[in-house]
This record gives structure tokens, C-alpha cells and sequence, in this order.
């Protein structure tokens, strides 16, 4: 029995063996003051991952677009500067992309405003590099979200 208990504890991760011994990590954002279900929390990995498919999708169908339409260099170059630009100016003027709007998100400070010029800039940077995405906190919270002081919530 002792076994079996060591190895569910492996296997389920640090997190819920530490639940099992009475610890209480709060639901995502409670550290940051967010609610926990409804308007302005904090946004799931489902969620957050179909919105970048959706964007990434729509900026390819773009630059293929625009080889059919006789540009000389590969439409693989002409992707991530797209989806760079097109992310940040959605970002900073509406805090939301066509994907993250689809999914009902949207990008702000953990203050609650409106994410700056600088700060989208930064974070949709870090965005494109795959791997601060790739590495959350227990808050959900991305590297290229916590470099920047923003979060992704829900609308």
C-alpha cells in the first residue's frame, strides 16, 4: 500500500502531493487578485492555445496570399513578422486578437487597464521566440505575460 501511494504521488506531481499533505494553492489568479470564474479570470491553456492556432492560421492564409498574388520571397518568411505585426497592432488599440476574440479573451495589465504600446511590443516579441509561452507559473501565467506585467483574462 505504502508503494502504491509513493508512485500516485510521482506520477500526480508535486502539486497534489502537496494538496494530499493539507496544502492550499487557491484556484489560478487568487495571488493576483482576479475572480475566480466569470469576467476578468484568469483564462485557460485550452483557451489560450486555440486562440495562437487561430491567429497563426489566419496570418498563413495571408501570406499565402500574398505568394499567389506574385510576392518573389517564400510565404514561410513572410509568417511570423506578419503574425508579429498584426498581433501587436490588434493588441495595443483593441487588447484582443480575431483569435483571442473568437476564444473570449483578451490581454490586459494586472492592474486591470489596458496593456501599453511598449509592454504589447515586448510580449508579442517573447510570443514569437515559442519558448516564454511554453513555461507557465501556477497562475497559468506565461513567461512573455510575467516579463511584461500582463495577463490573459476572460471577457
Amino acid at each position: 500500500m505504502d508503494t502504491r501511494e509513493a508512485l500516485g504521488s510521482w506520477i500526480d506531481g508535486p502539486k497534489a502531493a502537496a494538496e494530499k499533505m493539507g496544502a492550499d494553492f487557491g484556484y489560478r489568479g487568487e495571488r493576483l487578485g482576479l475572480p475566480q470564474e466569470g469576467p476578468g479570470s484568469i483564462a485557460g491553456p485550452g483557451r489560450r492555445i486555440g486562440a495562437v492556432f487561430v491567429d497563426g492560421w489566419l496570418v498563413s492564409l495571408v501570406a499565402y496570399g500574398m505568394i499567389a498574388n506574385g510576392a518573389v520571397v517564400s510565404a514561410n518568411l513572410w509568417t511570423t513578422p506578419l503574425f508579429f505585426a498584426v498581433t501587436a497592432l490588434l493588441l495595443s488599440t483593441t487588447g484582443t486578437t480575431v483569435g483571442k476574440r473568437l476564444f473570449g479573451l483578451r490581454v490586459v495589465r494586472l492592474d486591470g487597464g489596458r496593456a501599453t504600446i511598449p509592454q504589447v511590443m515586448l510580449r508579442t516579441l517573447l510570443l514569437c521566440l515559442l519558448v516564454p509561452p511554453l513555461v507557465w507559473d501556477r497562475d497559468a501565467r506565461g513567461l512573455h505575460d510575467k516579463a511584461v506585467g500582463t495577463v490573459e483574462v476572460r471577457m
